[in-house]
């Protein structure tokens, strides 16, 4: 990520302290300021940790070899804070895929549908070879069920667009300390046939 040093160049206080603010997000330890362009006791000493920490002399001055500390520190962390990159999945808004086609784009759809089998039960845990039939063919229809939409078992935009929105809630926002646990269990459908025995 370049960064445009120039809007920084007019206030250099205040750049200083917004940039440092989102260094101490990754950097507890130097001090979380307000950015309020006044050069203070709260400045000086996330300063001073700063240089301490980046192994820079601490003199609390902001020389040429401090602000570019700053400058490529602060790029860094800004990198590190940026969400994951996010995918569209799905081809287009038109595309279907019908009983028996084979794609590629279901291949992530039924890997989908397989980390939801470890939370949900109706869930089917499915092979993930690209073929929609057997079992990927049945979760489009659970999935179709729960959205009030015709059970076709054909998976289109509104299929995809709840499957997207039932992993998020179920496995991106989980609230078990550790989803990445879910693989050391079997999924949910094997552990309630068992229960049942």
């Amino acid at each position: 990520m370049a960064l445009d040093e120039s809007k920084y160049l007019g206030r250099p206080v205040k750049s200083l302290q917004a940039m440092l603010r989102q260094i101490s997000y990754v950097y507890p330890v130097i001090p979380r300021l307000v950015p309020d362009g006044l050069f203070g006791e709260e400045t000086l000493e996330a300063v001073m940790i700063f240089q301490r920490e980046f192994r820079l002399p601490v003199t609390g001055t902001v020389d040429n070899a401090t602000w570019d500390a700053v400058v490529l520190t602060y790029a860094r962390t800004t990198q590190n804070l940026e969400n994951p990159l996010l995918t569209n999945g799905f081809p287009d808004r038109l595309s279907t895929f019908s009983p028996g086609d084979r794609c590629v784009y279901l291949l992530m759809i039924q890997a989908m549908f397989n980390a939801l089998s470890h939370t949900l039960e109706e869930v089917e845990n499915v092979p993930v070879d690209g073929l929609h039939a057997g079992g990927s063919v049945r979760n489009t229809k659970w999935l179709q069920r729960k959205g009030n939409l015709k059970e076709t078992g054909v998976m289109g935009k509104d299929e995809w667009n709840l499957l997207v929105r039932i992993y998020e809630v179920f496995l991106i926002r989980f609230v078990e300390p550790n989803p990445c646990q879910l693989l050391d269990r079997p999924p949910a459908s094997a552990r309630k046939s068992r229960a049942s025995r």
